[in-house]
């Protein structure tokens, strides 16, 4: 059974204990707040890419995380039992399009002017977007999506998409799943010749870009 991604929305009180996750791969955003974990203290816009266990502690008066965890397919919720914790599933998708051979976790966020718009495109890998400011639609298997803040969306990589953002700056947090070949590379393919020589618009912050020895080949 071929893995899944998974995104959670972590909600953390000041109160909250320790909250100790198992090794996988994954990446932590820190929306709100600020955790210490893996000898950093994460803030606002802040992110951690890791396939070891980890300990999460608030570092302050709470925190709100994203957390992008790929797993088994046949692995239980992975949602933390602890005091002052209040966790849930935002999104979960079984990786079909997952590609052959070494594998590496991608975390990033791209940012949109108002009005911005990436055209007809297609990734190496599949992933999760999570909206964290501003507006998209998402166009693509000939349906149109319509996301506002803390909206999720997959795209499954060899599919076609184009995004337009709203007439507000838009930014989302995604990550990838990619062949080790787009390690320090863009995994993008634009689809049509007369939109590959146009300015584009997006900007990108790179949080992780994590190698994976975990399920290392994908068979």
């Amino acid at each position: 059974m071929p893995p899944s991604l998974r995104l959670y929305e972590d909600v953390l009180s000041s109160e909250a204990a320790a909250v100790g996750l198992a090794a996988l791969p994954r990446l932590i955003f820190v929306v709100h707040g600020s955790v210490a974990v893996a000898g950093r203290t994460l803030g606002d816009g802040e992110a951690l890419g890791s396939e070891d266990a980890v300990t999460l502690h608030v570092a302050g008066e709470g925190a709100t995380l994203w957390r992008w965890e790929l797993v088994s397919g046949d692995a239980g919720a992975g949602v933390p039992a602890a005091r002052g914790v209040a966790s849930r599933e935002k999104l979960s998708v079984r990786l079909d399009t997952l590609p052959q051979g070494r594998l590496l976790l991608r975390g990033d966020s791209v940012a949109f002017p108002p009005g911005g718009c990436a055209y007809l495109h297609r990734h190496q890998g599949p992933g999760i977007r999570c909206l964290l400011e501003g507006g998209i639609r998402i166009d693509t298997h000939g349906r149109s999506t319509a996301y506002g803040p803390g909206g999720a969306w997959y795209e499954s990589g060899p599919d076609p998409v184009f995004a337009q953002a709203a007439d507000r700056p838009t930014r989302f947090i995604r990550t990838m799943i990619l062949p080790i070949a787009c390690l320090g590379k863009s995994s993008v393919e634009y689809l049509r010749e007369e939109d590959r020589g146009k300015p584009k618009v997006q900007q990108y912050k790179m949080f992780a870009d994590l190698p994976l020895t975990w399920g290392v080949v994908n068979n």
